[in-house]
């Protein structure tokens, strides 16, 4: 199976200054959130993939094609939506778009069309020749969506879709990128410094931090391999029995305290199994802290690990 994006010891430096360090890895899910903070490498990075930088060292294939030796093939696969604004100046929507479909490949006679489609699925058939000047932010972001879906990409780049958008324009947005997700016929990459986005909308992560790979992972597997830490606090009941009974289904627990006990869920086991358990032996749970960890959660660690890494790397002599 071809991935979406490999990396192969891909390295970036400008002057001597360097900005990716040997990334290695393959993405392949259908939407993959690019994570990092502030000067981390994601725009250098994507940039990279789109050909606007050369590799220093190592390089990255899209779908199977090098973005240096096959760059040419690699465009006519990529849409790309950047952050900043790039429209000309007193052209309707319709006429940009078309031309942004022509430049993509498609020949002149079907530019239009695609270019009116485009525009119609995005929402913004009404205004479709109005100039792109007169539209509010949130309609600029939805033409950027158009002119990047309108020669039907296979890869789909997103940087910082829904940067500034009023909730009801956001909402729309990430309901776009969810049916081009799950529609199938193209995969996205999505840059965003807000990770509800990246949570709604992707099944795999990749965080940068330094210009290096902080973590790379499913984000459904992740969810699913992180077990659950339960706190209870009961009253009353046979609580020895309770705790012996959650031991049988395979949880670990402690007991912290005449009426507080720490456990760890297995993935099999739900919280109506606790309160089964509670009943027969009867035990009152008044209070109960469930936490799983969530994409925040997976993004802190990995800045501690990156952090991490770097004390062991400087402690090492930078080996």
């Amino acid at each position: 199976m071809t991935s979406v994006i490999e990396l192969k010891d891909l390295s970036v430096m400008f002057g001597k200054r360097s900005i990716l360090n040997s990334l290695n890895g393959e993405l392949n899910g259908r939407a993959i959130g690019l994570l990092g903070p502030n000067g981390a490498g994601k725009t250098t990075l994507i940039n990279t993939l789109l050909g606007f930088h050369r590799p220093t060292r190592g390089t990255a294939r899209i779908l199977g094609h090098d973005i240096t030796a096959d760059a040419n093939r690699v465009r006519s696969l990529v849409g790309y939506m950047p952050e900043s604004d790039s429209f000309i100046a007193k052209t309707s929507c319709i006429h940009f778009v078309r031309l942004m479909a022509e430049l993509s490949g498609i020949p002149g006679r079907h530019a239009l069309e695609r270019a009116h489609e485009a525009l119609f699925y995005v929402g913004l058939g009404e205004a479709r020749y109005r100039q792109v000047e007169t539209y509010s932010l949130g309609m600029k972001q939805l033409a950027k969506l158009a002119q990047a879906i309108v020669h039907g990409p296979k890869l789909i780049i997103l940087d910082e879709p829904t940067n500034g958008l009023d909730p009801p324009t956001r909402s729309r947005m990430i309901s776009l990128i969810r049916q081009i997700r799950d529609g199938g016929k193209a995969r996205i990459l999505l840059s965003s410094h807000l990770l509800r986005d990246v949570e709604e909308c992707c099944d795999e992560i990749l965080v940068l931090k330094d210009g290096n790979i902080a973590a790379n992972c499913n984000l459904e597997e992740e969810r699913k391999a992180n077990r659950k830490f339960i706190e209870l606090e009961t009253r009353g009941g046979d609580r020895s029995a309770f705790a012996h009974s959650i031991g049988e289904l395979g949880c670990e627990y402690a007991l912290t305290g005449e009426r507080r006990m720490k456990l760890i869920m297995q993935e099999s086991t739900e919280i109506s199994d606790l309160y089964r358990l509670a009943l027969r032996h009867g035990v009152q749970v008044r209070r109960l802290n469930y936490k799983r960890d969530s994409l925040e959660d997976i993004f802190l660690k990995a800045m501690e690990n990156g952090n991490a890494a770097a004390e062991r790397s400087e402690n090492n002599g930078g080996l």
